[in-house]
This record gives C-alpha cells, structure tokens and sequence, in this order.
C-alpha cells in the first residue's frame, strides 16, 4: 500500500491533470472558448432552468385529433372497399369512438363484415340491426396515443433545437403530457408561438365553380372548403378562399426551407425544396395547371395563393405572404422541423428570470465556499501536515467534479449545487477514517511506514462499503427522480465517485512521498 511504481503515479497524476483541463474553460466566458484551438477542450456546464433563467412548459397533446384522422381515413377506405365489392351501404361516416355504416342487403352483411376486418389490423367490429360499428382496440389506441405523443417529442425537440438553445429538457409526462424545460431562453412568447403551430403545411388548387355569394349562404360545392387568409391587410373582412378538399401535394415531402428576400421586391419570403418524388409530383401539377391560382395552406389558412405562371420542375418554390423577418424565420424553422401529429395545449407555463439565477448561483458559492474554508481548517486543525494533503485532494475533488459535469454536458441545477456542498463535506470522510486508523496503529507501537500501510489496507474496505451504499442511493434517485432529483442525483453520484478516487489514490500518493522523502521517525498526526 506504500509503493507507488511510475506508472501508477503517471496514472494519478494524469487523471488529475485531463480533470483540469476539462474544467478550465469554465473559467473563461462562452465568446473566448469558442476562439480555442478545437484540440483544446471547449465544453462548459450547461447551467439548468432555474441557474440560469427560461422557460417551463408543460404541453398536453390533443390526441383526440389524431384519432378522428384515423377514423377519417378508416371512412374513406371502407367506402373504396364497399364500392369495388358492389355493396349498396348509406350513413357512412364518423360517430364517438369509430364509424358507422349501414348495409342496405341484409344478405350483404356477413360479406361487408369480412370486408371492413381487412383494412387495419386490430379492428373491432359490431353489427347492432343491420349497422356496422367499426373501432379500434385498446391495444391499437393505446399504440396510436403513444405514437403520436412520441412524434410530439421528436418534432417538439427539433423546434427547439434549431432555435440555437443548448441542453433543453424535453420528456414526457403521463400518457399525454410533454414537459419542456428551455434555459437561457430570451423570448418565451416566440417558443410558445413555435410549439403552438401544428404547422400542417399542403398545396391545394383552387376550386372555380360557385359564386362568393353563396358559398358565404354556406353552399360550398361538394369536394372543396372555405379556408381564411392569413393576410389581414384588409381589416374590415377577412379574406377568404375556395380551395378543393383534395391535396395535390403534401407538405409532408418537404424536405428543406430557408429564408431569403425576393430578389425583385426585397420582401422576406421562405425558399422551400420537394424530395424526389414531391418534387415529381409538384412538376405534374403546375405543368397541368398553368394560369391557374394555387392555394398554400398552412394549419387551415391559406398563407399565399398564386397564380401558376409556368410549369415549375426543379422541385423547389417560393412561399411569400407579407412575411415580417422573424415570421419568415420562424415559418421556415417550422416547415423543415416537420408537422405535429396533433396539436398541443399548454397547461402550465413558468418564466425564470436570469435575475433569480444569479442569486441562486451567488447564494451557492457562498454556501460552497464557507463549507470548503471550514472542511479546510478542521482537517489542517485535526491532522496537521497530513490534513493539508487531504485539503489537497478535496480542491483536486471539486476540480475533477466540474471536468465530468462539462465532458458529460449535465445539465446543474440548484440541486445540483446542493450535491457538490454536500460532496465537499463527504469527500473527505475516507481520509478521516485512514486517518484515525493510522492513529490506532501508531499508538500500537507500529512504524510510520507500517502505520501507513496498515491504516489503508484495513480502512479500504470500509470507504468502499460507505461509499458504495450512498452512490447506489444516488443511482436510485436519478433513476426513479425527474428534474432536479436526477440534477442532485448526478453531481452527487460523480462526487462519490471522484473523492474515492481523489481519497484512496492522491492523498496516499502524497502521504506516501512525503513520508519517503522526509524520512521521518513517527506520524505527525
């Protein structure tokens, strides 16, 4: 226990040293880390909600619409299937929790029955008179909620992520819930408006037939629907258009959107790019409908409607609508994110304001740096020379503490804070029981090196059992915990593990030398 070969103290000594360069650029600000050398290490902590200021959503999504688009389509094929088998039907069409469709051959029922089961899997079907009522199981709405929940996440953290900001919190809550934590967020009404948009985006032509005059009685020409602009120059009556039901692309084969300015009118616009079968599909279409208008839609409002002046057949286009800059912006960052399955509710909406951060962060290293000061007294106090090494250790602790926050990029919040305290007081608890070891084999009559020697084999087993039972207490918090449970969770567990380290390999190394080179005749402890 008190032979170190070279080796083992290159090791040492180079943890210690990677430890610190992982922890140095927390000592610069953001704009001169980014001017490093990219060899050098540039990660920093990421500072949590309540560190550093921002928002906190808790969104709800509306599962309830994916479901009726579901039943929609189950509507629409079942009827394809009816007609292609010849089997007169009428009432088709959506009721609660499924649809409904009557049979008007009773002779026909058994048939329309095996007709319908075919089109999805897991389809519950009933026959009450001569109706059939088609639903889907627990086990397929179960799996169409959980779908479109985890769809949410993955549009909801692509939203986020293009907007620039760093380590956002994005998890699920319950069967329907999301929350969002975004830190350093500087406009919480532009996230609030992002998440907000379904951003449903498709391309419709417009439908000529009828007069404006009775489609505002209500008679809409069977195929289209009425849709409002989004244009509200005209503030005394709001815009509107016929545009026909059938979409002629989908906004789903999108694959990118940047914003520019119109090169002849300086205005923002957004540039948009079809994928290889869209773009086909967009080259057929203004190639059959040159002259005509070709309505934009966006989450049901008409966002541009221009007229088709040639055949467009690169798969790409131009969106313009009165954009201001950052609507452009944002319209792009919405398209190329992707659509929400259904939209989201927010129903708990807290701000941080930087203001509360800093006291926080101000109050934390106060409370810190008076645990330091008076761990570091007591072990100089208590055992002399060999507390200073372990006031060493403890320094050499913290240090390796904020290279693992940085290198992970975990996120450290208040109770974060309270984890690195706490650390600090327990980092030194393997020393003192080394120590008073060491005490007990001196005043057994045994020589320094034997004392040392003793003291750490025999308290080895006891730091690791100590240490051991509080870091799985530490796993169980962050496994079971949720936001600032697994930020406590995590620096406390990194702790452990650091001062075990910091305890049982650096403070024996110098222990160890000093002795050696000192030669001394008894343990100054």
């Amino acid at each position: 226990m008190v032979y170190f070969s070279k080796l083992k103290v290159a090791v040492v000594l180079g943890i210690v040293l990677i430890g610190a360069m992982l922890a140095s650029p927390n000592l610069l600000d953001q704009k001169t880390v980014e001017t490093l050398p990219k060899w050098l290490p540039h990660q920093q902590v990421s500072l949590g909600l309540d560190l550093q200021g921002g928002s906190h959503l808790l969104l709800e999504v509306k599962v309830a619409v994916v479901l009726k688009e579901r039943l929609e389509s189950l509507v629409d094929a079942a009827r394809i299937k009816l007609r292609k088998a010849k089997i007169r039907y009428y009432g088709l069409g959506v009721i609660s929790n499924g649809i409904k469709v009557s049979i008007r051959d009773p002779n026909k029922i058994n048939d329309a029955q095996k007709l319908l089961k075919d089109i999805e899997q897991n389809l519950l079907i009933t026959l009450k008179e001569n109706n059939l009522i088609i639903s889907f199981s627990e086990q397929a709405l179960r799996a169409i909620s959980g779908s479109a929940v985890d769809q949410s996440i993955e549009i909801v953290r692509r939203r986020i992520d293009e907007t620039g900001t760093r380590e956002p919190t994005i998890q699920r809550q319950g069967l329907d819930r999301i929350l969002v934590q975004v830190p350093g967020l500087d406009d919480p009404e532009r996230l609030k408006r992002l998440l907000g948009k379904t951003a449903k985006m498709s391309f419709h032509l417009l439908d000529p037939r009828g007069s404006f005059a009775n489609v505002d009685k209500g008679k809409v020409p069977p195929g289209s629907m009425l849709l409002p602009s989004t244009d509200n120059s005209n503030q005394n009556q709001q815009q509107k258009y016929l545009v026909k039901k059938r979409v002629a692309v989908g906004g789903d084969r999108l694959i990118d959107s940047q914003p520019t300015f119109d090169s002849r009118t300086g205005e923002p616009v957004v540039n948009f790019r079809f994928d290889t079968l869209g773009g086909k599909k967009f080259g057929d279409v203004t190639k059959k409908n040159v002259n005509r208008p070709f309505a934009i839609v966006l989450d049901g409002k008409v966002i541009s409607a221009p007229v088709i002046r040639e055949p467009i057949l690169g798969g790409s286009g131009q969106i313009s609508g009165n954009f201001t800059i950052t609507e452009a912006q944002d319209l792009a960052l919405l398209l190329r994110a992707g659509a929400l399955p259904a939209p989201l509710t927010i129903l708990e909406e807290r701000s941080v304001g930087p203001g509360l951060g800093a006291d926080s962060i101000a109050a934390g290293k106060i409370a810190a740096i008076i645990g330091l000061i008076l761990v570091i007294i007591f072990m100089v106090i208590t055992y002399g020379i060999f507390g200073f090494f372990a006031d060493v250790a403890l320094l050499v602790n913290i240090v390796l503490i904020l290279g693992a926050l940085s290198v992970l990029q975990a996120t450290l919040t208040l109770p974060g804070i309270a984890g690195i305290v706490l650390t600090i007081g327990m980092a030194v608890d393997a020393n003192v029981l080394v120590f008073e070891r060491i005490r007990e084999e001196v005043r057994a009559g045994r020589t320094p090196i034997s004392s040392i020697d003793s003291g750490y084999s025999r308290a080895i087993v006891t730091i690791i059992d100590a240490n051991l039972t509080t870091l799985i207490a530490a796993l169980i918090l962050f496994y079971f915990g949720s936001g600032p449970v697994k930020g406590f969770a995590v620096t406390l567990s990194i702790g452990i593990i650091t001062s075990m380290f910091t305890a049982i390999m650096l403070t024996r190394l110098m222990v160890v030398g000093w002795i050696r080179n000192r030669r001394v005749n008894e343990v100054p402890i």
